[in-house]
């Protein structure tokens, strides 16, 4: 399973074991994913994911930018 960053309100947040740059996190609701890239914070890819769901998952992602961003480092450089 792709490391996990954090769970927050039924959403999982998560890098996958090979990524690569851009920055960017991966966001599963139910059987919804979306991917964010984070420089700056802009949707790339949604697979599902209500409009409502997105806003969403992207407030928790602005929120916790930059516990993302010193995770991706931790974990990919």
């Amino acid at each position: 399973m792709p490391p996990t960053v954090f769970n927050k309100d039924g959403f999982r947040f998560f890098f996958y074991s090979n990524e690569h740059k851009p920055i960017h996190i991966h966001v599963e609701k139910g059987d919804s994913a979306a991917k964010f890239d984070l420089e700056p914070v802009s949707l790339v890819k949604n697979e599902g994911m209500r409009s409502k769901e997105l806003k969403k998952a992207e407030e928790i992602i602005i929120a916790h930018r930059e516990e993302i961003l010193i995770r991706w480092r931790e974990y990919f450089v």
